[in-house]
Formats: structure tokens, C-alpha cells, sequence
């Protein structure tokens, strides 16, 4: 008997519904090319709430969660490279990108993996798969050759460091397609814990104006903190702007982000990841006022880089620490889950 199917893993397998069970599997050796890495925090990002709540599909059973931190136990024969170039090795703690792309197809030449035609993500992969451990409510993820690994800077906490794999790495995609925003006025719609890290990421990026829109008074209020020079409820009036970010995803926000374009603005849609109604659009105002429209999801390996760093320059500027939870158990995920939604974006989970 091969004596490494005796080494056991815990994870949270996720059934359908709102069934989640803790189930001990064989933990694997990493093939050419793989590596393994042990879960130190998972946080719970709200797509996941969706997935189990039937407003995403996802194959079951399936091991969820795309957002940790973690430490490499073993890298496969042939070695793995981090995201900077440099040979990966047993003791490295690591962050890695949502999406596993397969390099070779027309859009992975053209820059764009993270909509590559064979693509494969953390934390959506059936367990029945040849990727059973490919999520994060685990105490191991086996990542698959090809993946993103980027090593965290030692100063970047892990409450920090979990999210930038999903959240703050898809907002600096966002911010990369927005363009240049120093000296710009910049709407921010929605400020959960991708508009908080919005508002941040234009701050830092030069922005002179960050406007956020939000129904909720406390969010409104972290907004403030987080940089932004004005915020506002869904109903009060916007005055035009140069950028838009669209993280709520709702039709109404869409509709009233298009409405506070200035001339030569430009739209960023990323919140809109669910069917919801259709937003108007005057094609006339379009061309005459030299818009722009598009839409971002997910993220290329240079934006979790730029994650990385914008978590480094403003750890101590903004109270990141406030948007995750105290870490709960791996057995509490499945309450995490199905239960009420937190005080804070973010819940976190120490596997």
C-alpha cells in the first residue's frame, strides 16, 4: 500500500443545498508541475453564499472557497515558479489566482487566460473531478500546474492577504480597465468589500474625487474611512464624472452610473455576475458624449500582483483588518454559509 493514501485531509464538502459536511480524504502527493499548499485563513466571499443559496451554478459535490492564504507543504517533481519568476519551495506562504488557464488557446495568446476556453477555477471544480481538492474550506488545496502563485510579502497580514485571490485582485482589473485616474473624479457603486478596496485602489492611483454610492448607512460611513471624499445614498443626486465602477450589481446603479458619465467617460462594469433586468441605453448620448462601456471578470495574473502591493503600501493607511471577522473553525462553514450575513464583508475560517 502506498503509504501516503493513509495521510488524511479535512474538508467541507458541499452536497447541494445547504449540505455541507467535514469528510477526511486521502491527501494527495503533487504531481509535475502541482503544488500543494496547507490552508492557513479562507475567508468567505459572498459568491459562495450564492452558489449554495441556488443563485450560481456550481457543480456538486464540490469543495467551495477561492479566497486564502496559505503555506506550501510540497511542490511536485520538476518544480512550480511564483508569479515572480522564482522557484517555489516547501515554507513559501502564498496567495494564487482564482483561474487556472490553459496557455496555449486563442484567448490566452490574445492576454485574456482568465476567460481562456478550457478554463478551470479554485473552488468550482467537482469532486469527482480530476481536481477534488480545488477549494479553500479545506485544510489543503492542490493547486494544478500552470496556476498563479504569488508569494505575500511578510508584512502583509493574512486577514489582508485572503481576499486579494478574488476580491482585491478583481478590482485592480477594474481599475487597470478604468485607465488613468490621477487628477480624475471617480463613482464608486456599491461598498462591500470590493468598493471599499475600489475606493483604496483609486485613492492610491491619483484619484482627486472618489464619490460612493450605497444604501447602507454603515457602509457609507467605512467608506469615509477608507478615502473616500464624499458619499452618497442611492437616491441623492451624482454630479457627473470622469469614471464609473460598478460593483453592486444591480440594474438601478448600472442605469445611474451611466447617467453620471461627464463627456469622455468611462464605465466599468463588475458587479453585474447574476440575470437582473435590462438597463437602458441611449446609444445618442453614447456617441455624443464619447462613452465608454465595459466589463470586467475576474482578473489576469498581473492584477493579483498589483494586489499584493497595493495591500503593502496601505496596510496601516485604511482599516483592512476591519472587513474579516475572528477566524471560525472549518466545521462552521456550512453556518457561514447558509446563515446570516456578518457584520463584516468578509468571515474567516482557520481550516
Amino acid at each position: 500500500m502506498d503509504p501516503r493514501s493513509a495521510v488524511l485531509t479535512t474538508v467541507a464538502l458541499w452536497e447541494g443545498g445547504d449540505a455541507v459536511r467535514l469528510v477526511d480524504v486521502p491527501l494527495p502527493a503533487p504531481g509535475p508541475g502541482e503544488v500543494l499548499v496547507r490552508v492557513v485563513l479562507a475567508t468567505v466571499c459572498g459568491s459562495d453564499r450564492h452558489t449554495v443559496s441556488g443563485r450560481r451554478s456550481s457543480p456538486s459535490p464540490s469543495v467551495l472557497g477561492h479566497e486564502a492564504v496559505g503555506e506550501i507543504v510540497e511542490v511536485g517533481p520538476g518544480g512550480a515558479v511564483g508569479d515572480d519568476g522564482g522557484a517555489l519551495a516547501a515554507g513559501d506562504r502564498v496567495v494564487w489566482g482564482v483561474t487556472v488557464a490553459c496557455g496555449a488557446c486563442d484567448r490566452c495568446r490574445d492576454g485574456r487566460t482568465a476567460k481562456c476556453r478550457a478554463v478551470r477555477k479554485v473552488g468550482h471544480e467537482a469532486f469527482d473531478s480530476g481536481w477534488p481538492l480545488s477549494g479553500t474550506y479545506a485544510r489543503h488545496v492542490l493547486l494544478p500546474a500552470g496556476a498563479t502563485i504569488a508569494r505575500v510579502p511578510v508584512t502583509v497580514p493574512d486577514a489582508l492577504a485572503a481576499p486579494a485571490g478574488c476580491a482585491t485582485a478583481t478590482v485592480m482589473a477594474t481599475v487597470d480597465a478604468a485607465g488613468p485616474l490621477a487628477g480624475r473624479r471617480v463613482l464608486v457603486s456599491g461598498a462591500g468589500m470590493l468598493g471599499l478596496a475600489a475606493v483604496v485602489a483609486a485613492r492610491d492611483a491619483g484619484a482627486t474625487e472618489v464619490v460612493v454610492t450605497d444604501p447602507d448607512v454603515g457602509r457609507r460611513r467605512l467608506a469615509t474611512r477608507f478615502g473616500a471624499t464624499a458619499t452618497l445614498g442611492i437616491h441623492e443626486d451624482v454630479a457627473p464624472v470622469d469614471v464609473a465602477i460598478e460593483l453592486s450589481g444591480a440594474s438601478a446603479a448600472v442605469a445611474r452610473c451611466l447617467d453620471a458619465l461627464d463627456v469622455g467617460g468611462r464605465l466599468v462594469l463588475a458587479g453585474s455576475v447574476a440575470p437582473a433586468p435590462a438597463v437602458p441605453l441611449d446609444p445618442e448620448r453614447v456617441v455624443r458624449g464619447w462613452l465608454t462601456v465595459t466589463g470586467v471578470h475576474n482578473y489576469e495574473p498581473r492584477h493579483l500582483r498589483a494586489a499584493l502591493r497595493l495591500l503593502d503600501r496601505t496596510r496601516d493607511a485604511v482599516p483592512w483588518g476591519e472587513l474579516v471577522t475572528p477566524a471560525a473553525p472549518l466545521a462552521a462553514v456550512g453556518a457561514l454559509l447558509t446563515g446570516p450575513a456578518g457584520t463584516a464583508p468578509r468571515a474567516a475560517v482557520v481550516p
